[in-house]
């Protein structure tokens, strides 16, 4: 049997993002390199493939009622993958608000450091606070950043393939450690970068870290097919992520790839206890903590509807939606996402942000392990992705009852591994090893 890949998210204190709220949870929980250790060790012993935590390059508005991203996730997954030995990280960066020699040697390094366990999730970041943070007058718009990221990564894959493999000759009795000719400059000059290269390091384990990223505009798109190994992606109905997934290996194709060289990791928040009964009680104590007026504004906002028409209980029905998503919504995954559930029948306000675990979009997912474990099976039999990012509801309690309640039900049933079966991050997602990407008149360095 087909096996699928599980990343799990670190978010804290959760991705119903006000479960700080909760008597058991610890509000500075997000600040805690303890706690994160914690949550490292159970996910290896579990065997999940890697940890993942996102990022913004700003504080947003939303601090006055959660905790935000926090630690920057170079710092704390750097950490835990010293802590850990099979674990992989995935990093979230910004090629909007970063460099591209910067990235690609971080990176570089990564990979060497953790012995190939290492991946990039590339944004481009959708928060405008953030340009003030850089000597930016305004945020670029969407069109913009994208353009930018795909220069971006093709600067940063193209100095990751700099050294070719026998670059370092190490010969003690001659003197010769290197032949330069074997290293090689890039001497990039486009729109918006001018890089000479090459990285002062040689390609990790992996050839290169695994790239992921996540984006439904068509830029996202197109950016993904071009670069990404694993697409992070959102979806409410099994329809819209099996649409999703053969249209990015169309375009992977398209872009001369082999479409199985794209992964497709559906993200899924996931709350789940013991029993089903349990797990409603825990569902009624989360949705207690949501601000339903604040999130009921966003969420309007985000699908184009006027400012205070639509109140948390009120029916919102496919006439009332625009004819395409605004250009303002902060994701155009969770803007089409929500609009295919508007599309089935109208909903309110109130059922979507349930639906979308407090506002984080994603589709929640409650129930006993069984449970759990059966609806993972029916979307991975159904051709949805190849593996999924599940994101706790509440980390403190459901990151550590996937792993122990979970998992154990998923590898009983030849669906997800009891041993890790390769050494790096990209042998275990059954990715190849990268073709190098270097200029056809190599220039040595």
């Amino acid at each position: 049997m087909t096996r699928f890949h599980l990343n799990v998210s670190l978010m804290t204190p959760g991705h119903f993002r006000h479960a700080w709220r909760l008597p058991h949870v610890d509000p500075l929980a997000y600040l805690d390199i303890d706690y994160f250790q914690r949550l490292a060790r159970i996910a290896e012993a579990a065997k999940i493939d890697a940890v993942f935590l996102g990022d913004g390059p700003a504080l947003r508005g939303e601090i006055e009622d959660a905790p935000g991203t926090g630690l920057d996730p170079l710092v704390l997954l750097g950490h835990l993958a010293a802590i850990t030995t099979h674990l992989g990280v995935v990093v979230t960066s910004s090629t909007t608000y970063n460099s591209p020699y910067n990235l690609a040697r971080r990176f570089q390094s990564l990979d060497h450091v953790t012995k190939g366990r290492a991946a990039v999730n590339i944004v481009t970041t959708g928060t405008p606070a953030a340009a003030a943070n850089f000597g930016l007058t305004e945020h670029p718009d969407k069109e913009t950043r994208y353009r930018r990221a795909y220069e971006f990564l093709d600067v940063v894959t193209r100095l990751w393939d700099g050294w070719e493999p026998d670059a370092i000759v190490a010969d003690k009795r001659g003197g010769r450690y290197a032949e330069p000719s074997r290293i090689h400059r890039i001497d990039h000059r486009g729109e918006f970068f001018s890089v000479a290269g090459p990285l002062p390091v040689t390609a990790g384990p992996q050839g290169r870290p695994v790239v992921v990223q996540a984006g439904g505009s068509d830029g996202g798109l197109t950016l993904a097919a071009a670069f990404a190994d694993v697409v992070f992606t959102v979806a409410q109905t099994r329809a819209r992520a099996v649409a999703y997934r053969d249209d990015i290996r169309r375009r992977a194709a398209a872009a001369g790839r082999h479409p199985d060289d794209v992964k497709v990791s559906l993200g899924v928040v996931v709350l789940v206890a013991a029993t089903k009964r349990e797990a409603r009680g825990r569902e009624r104590q989360l949705y207690a903590t949501l601000p339903i007026e604040r999130l009921t504004a966003m969420l309007t906002r985000n699908l184009g509807l006027p400012a205070g028409v639509f109140g948390p209980d009120d029916p919102i029905t496919a006439g009332d939606l625009p004819d395409t998503v605004p250009a303002a919504a902060f994701s155009t995954g969770f803007s089409v996402s929500t609009r295919e559930l508007i599309a089935e029948a109208p909903r309110t306000p109130r059922d979507l942000i349930q639906r979308g675990a407090g506002g984080a979009g994603h589709r929640l997912l409650v129930g006993s392990a069984e449970q759990v474990a059966d609806d993972l099976q029916a979307w991975f039999e159904a051709g949805t992705a190849d593996g999924f990012t599940v994101m706790p509801a509440d980390t403190a309690v459901d990151l550590e009852n996937f792993a122990t309640l979970v998992v154990p039900i998923l590898q009983e049933r030849g669906l997800f591994q009891r041993e890790y079966p390769h050494p790096t991050l990209r042998g275990r997602l059954g990715l190849p090893l990268p073709r190098p990407r270097r200029l056809a008149d190599k220039v040595p360095a």
